[in-house]
């Protein structure tokens, strides 16, 4: 490469705040008192907090230059592969910001607050459509909230009908915390391995569904970045055992638009507002997981819910076999106008547009890098790809050494050695937001590092040489982590 995106320039550093600061220092001043000062301790608390004096300058520096070290979606290309972490368009903010959303109470009534209950309403609405199922809860506040949601519904229909089911089938490749969410709802998972070809096989789920199976949790796309294309098929096993079909919505990118989830037989799917419809991700939340469901199951969606009573939007919780509510007030409404938002601004075509370019994306990226990197399961992706590290093992060579050299080039790593169903994992998800451009330059840069692992192999094991931080010793930090500051 003749350039790279990675810079030495400046990297300022700075000491821990408590070695710092120097009594006497302050950036703030307070206002005058009308009521006697008091110290922050007594025998029960001990001491109260130590903080550093510090003058304003230094507030101001230490806050512009933890903004210079964080890595952000708006400074560079972010390709996590499971993640979506795609450019966010900044007139969601700004909805999301208007004072009428943004200072509503949420303990107004209704009367009082129709355009936050009629956005609730409506953003539902068109993810019924969007899905193809029949009804739809926004208050789950995350993916693995909504995946918990999914289950706790799957156990309100099979004792509303009198079965009994201990077991739910889990493939390989589903989302990390579909076990944990069944093992929550008294399920124990099912492992069932995947084909050849990276998807599941209609004779696996077949031998895996009997009578006390509450049904499957499937992720489609999966976690390789491969359509299931037996879900149909598999569907129809699940069902004629009296199970229930439950897919993870998390990689609705690749198929919005395209796929009718409905009609290949899902009964219940929760959705990513955080990354299929452009609310920020990451950084701790708030996000937001939506889940949709047949007819047969909506009497069990959580309260309250929101429903047109006299021409009015009102909050009803008359619903008797709800399974309750999951979430102070109606979730992070936040998300859910930035989500409304996005959903208004692009419209049927535009959703259905960003689906085909995160799938053309990942494609391109795959059949450039085939050649320098192993593909395990050589065939079309959706919106992710996965490499390995086994090519590179030759020359010593790890996944995660190439990793951090990508750094050197100015390019956030994908995520690596997820998922575990390939060994040494490099998954890569460039979304629909990246152009050509930006992705050629990603492309060039892990060629290079290719090309670096064959002839100069000791140098990966010590990069990244021009970041603030150099190669840490992970095996110390996960075994003796300072805790200090």
């Amino acid at each position: 490469m003749k350039q790279t995106l990675g810079n030495t320039g400046l990297v300022l550093q700075e000491p821990l705040l408590w070695e710092k600061g120097r009594k006497g220092r302050s950036g703030f001043s307070f206002p005058k008192r009308d009521v006697p000062s008091a110290v922050l301790s007594s025998e029960l608390t001990g001491p109260g907090p130590d903080f550093p004096d510090l003058s304003e300058l230094e507030v101001v520096r230490h806050y512009t230059r933890l903004s210079a070290w964080n890595f952000s979606v708006d400074a560079g290309m972010y390709p996590l592969g499971s993640c979506t972490m795609k450019y966010n368009p900044k007139i969601n903010e700004k909805e999301a910001g208007l004072s009428g959303f943004q200072n509503a109470h949420p303990l107004l009534p209704g009367s009082l607050n129709q355009g936050a209950l009629r956005l609730i309403y409506e953003l539902e609405q068109f993810l019924v459509v969007i899905t193809g199922l029949d009804a739809v809860s926004v208050q789950p506040t995350a993916g693995a909230h909504g995946e918990l949601a999914g289950m706790l519904l799957m156990y309100a229909y099979h004792k509303s009908i009198g079965s009994k089911r201990t077991k739910i089938i889990v493939p390989d490749t589903a989302h990390g915390t579909n076990p944990a969410s069944a093992a929550l709802c008294r399920y124990r998972p099912v492992p069932v391995k995947s084909n050849e070809q990276g998807i599941l096989s209609v004779e696996s789920i077949a031998q895996a569904m009997d009578e006390e199976t509450a049904g499957i949790m499937v992720t489609n796309p999966n976690t390789l970045g491969l359509f299931e294309e037996n879900l149909q098929r598999i569907s129809e096993i699940v069902h004629a055992k009296g199970g229930l079909v439950y897919c993870d919505g998390a990689n609705m990118n690749a198929i919005m638009g395209i796929v009718d989830i409905g009609k290949i037989g899902v009964d219940i799917m929760h959705l990513n507002l955080h990354k299929t419809f452009a609310t920020p991700h990451g950084g701790g939340g708030p996000g937001s997981g939506p889940v949709c469901v047949r007819r047969q199951l909506e009497p069990f969606l959580p309260v309250p819910r929101v429903v047109i009573k006299e021409d009015q939007y009102v909050l009803s919780e008359d619903f008797p076999q709800s399974i309750g509510k999951l979430h102070a007030f109606y979730g992070n409404f936040g998300v859910m106008i930035k989500a409304y938002s996005y959903i208004r601004s692009m419209g049927a075509a535009g959703l259905k547009k960003a689906s085909q370019l995160a799938v053309l994306n990942a494609n391109y990226v795959k059949e450039r890098l085939k050649d320098v990197f192993h593909l395990p399961y050589d065939r079309p992706c959706m919106h992710e790809c996965v490499f390995t590290d086994k090519i590179q093992q030759a020359s010593k060579i790890a996944t995660i050494d190439m990793a951090k050299r990508l750094m050197d080039y100015g390019f956030h790593p994908p995520t690596i050695y997820f998922p575990l169903v390939v060994s040494g994992a490099l998954m890569i998800e460039p979304t629909e937001t990246e152009c050509k451009e930006d992705l050629d330059h990603f492309i060039e840069a892990l060629r290079a590092i290719s090309k670096e692992a064959e002839k100069n192999p000791d140098m990966l094991h010590q990069a990244p040489f021009s970041c603030k931080v150099k190669r840490l010793d992970e095996t110390a930090a996960a075994r003796q982590p300072c805790l200090a500051g």
